[in-house]
């Protein structure tokens, strides 16, 4: 993840209207966070619980997607859709984002299972058991890093996809 300022990050959001985007709340310890580790950022507000915001970069540009989260946790069983962890016990919640454009004024969205407390980038940085002899667990982390990337890409292309 690069470097990004406040106002980069209301500018960066491809399905959130402009009241959406002036009510957010950045996240807690904005001016600390190390932008080397994450590769996204991605929080819950802490004034509006139920919403949530990620932002990535793609194609040397910040795109940002508003979430609403579901209520409910799902299980510690379920598994992130993102970092596909199977290993670490994390909670497991429903973010939902209204689609991007045309479509998301109709009311479409898309949804994914993602780590409750937006830690995939720590879970995938976890070397993995050795699964057998010869296993080359640094080469499946830097996979699992690959992979992370992938996901949230795709995500971010479901929400602005208008088809």
């Amino acid at each position: 993840m690069r470097p990004i300022d406040e106002r980069a990050i209301r500018a960066s959001f491809i399905n959130a209207s402009r009241k959406e985007v002036s009510d957010l709340t950045l996240p807690p310890g904005f001016a600390d966070i190390d932008f080397d580790r994450p590769d996204y950022l991605g929080w819950v507000d802490p004034k509006q619980p139920r919403r949530a915001y990620v932002i990535a970069w793609r194609d040397e540009q910040a795109v940002g997607v508003f979430l609403q989260r579901a209520e409910q946790r799902v299980a510690s069983r379920a598994q992130c859709s993102w970092c596909d962890d199977v290993t670490l016990r994390n909670d497991v919640q429903l973010f939902v984002a209204r689609k991007a454009g045309p479509a998301g004024r109709k009311g479409d969205s898309i949804g994914t299972l993602i780590c409750a407390e937006f830690g995939c980038s720590r879970n995938v940085r976890v070397l993995p058991p050795l699964a057998y002899q010869g296993y080359d667990r640094e080469l499946a982390r830097d996979l699992r890093i690959l992979r992370l990337e992938e996901h949230v890409l795709a995500f971010l292309r479901g929400v602005e996809d208008s088809a």
